[in-house]
């Protein structure tokens, strides 16, 4: 018997994993999909840090939560690139960008002329940007192997392919970290579809993410390895799975386009569908029913936000005042 089990082994249950263990806490991982990334939303994510654009879309406390998020992906992963984020949009759209620069003082405005120097590949690009330059990224996919692998290294079982139900483990506390799969017994959990595509092309080189501020379909572009791209993301408040539409091809196409024609001749090498968990303030937490809690609600923020969720989950399970003040699922 493990003292802790896990459901789940996306950005949730494995950042939860590696806390927890880090604190010396006995654990075991249960997942249902044959194989790592497997029908994941984690597996689909962009894997940017950045905690300062996110104030664009997201209430402060997002930020405040994934600002710990850099140092905590340093200390577990291989490979954290910090080159910072560039924001971009057309002279039409200015006012996205002066709007976002107030928010917040982490971010400085960058001309034409700079944008080039810094992305040569965006030198056509005739919008003004903020560049934030305390931010990074990460590949999600590399990410998440390597959390596995740490917790190999730490003799944790991790048993892939095992549909558990709640009450068949046995185990002193339960982390249910199944994201929209919970949806039967979180309240309020809904599901967010996101669309996400993956180019490849030799055209153009970029060192850090890249969004575009745009009223119909903005996006961003994470770079990766291989000459590949991940462009990035359509929200679509439903839980229709497995569906990518043309409309949505279309937008996510045609906005990269206007950060660089170049984008047209590349390769789409893999597009993908998932549904993100969200609650309705689309902030995360956790709930406890008996001895299980629900760790949920990482919306499009699972590799930003999923550290501080696992500090707070591994404080509860470890310091029983934070246990009692947990809210209680009916």
């Amino acid at each position: 018997m493990s003292e802790v089990a896990i459901i789940g082994a996306g950005v949730a249950g494995l950042t939860c994993a590696c806390e927890l263990i880090d604190r010396g806490i006995d654990i075991s991982i249960h997942e249902q999909a044959e194989r790592l990334g497997e029908g994941a939303c984690s597996w689909f994510a962009g894997g940017m840090l950045a905690p300062y654009c996110e104030r664009d879309t997201a209430e402060d406390e997002v930020m405040q939560r994934g600002l710990l998020a850099i140092r905590w992906w340093q200390e577990h992963v291989t490979e954290v690139t910090q080159k910072g984020s560039l924001v971009l949009a057309l002279p039409r759209d200015r006012n996205e960008l002066e709007r976002l620069s107030r928010l917040g003082k982490q971010c400085r405005w960058i001309d034409q002329a700079e944008t080039s120097e810094i992305e040569p590949h965006l030198a056509d690009f005739s919008g003004l940007g903020l560049l934030f330059p305390d931010e990074a990224h990460l590949d999600p996919r590399k990410a998440l192997q390597d959390l596995t692998n740490y917790l190999k290294k730490r003799e944790v079982s991790i048993q892939f392919g095992q549909a558990v139900k709640l009450e068949d483990l046995d185990a002193r506390i339960i982390l249910d970290c199944r994201g929209y799969h919970s949806h039967d017994v979180l309240p309020g959990l809904r599901g967010v579809k996101g669309e996400m595509m993956i180019l490849r092309t030799r055209d153009i080189s970029l060192t850090r993410p890249v969004r575009l501020l745009h009223p119909r379909q903005p996006i961003y572009i994470v770079p990766r390895d291989d000459h590949q791209f991940m462009l990035g993301a359509t929200l679509i408040e439903n839980n229709e799975r497995g569906r990518f539409s043309v409309r949505s091809m279309l937008d996510l196409l045609s906005s990269a386009l206007l950060l660089s024609p170049s984008f047209g001749e590349a390769e789409i090498i893999e597009h993908g569908v998932d549904i993100r968990p969200a609650f309705d303030d689309n902030i995360p937490r956790l709930w406890r029913k008996d001895n299980v809690v629900f760790v949920n609600g990482l919306y499009r923020h699972g590799f930003l936000l999923g550290p501080d969720l696992a500090i707070q989950t591994a404080d509860a399970v470890i310091n029983p005042n934070q246990w009692e003040e947990l809210p209680q699922c009916a």
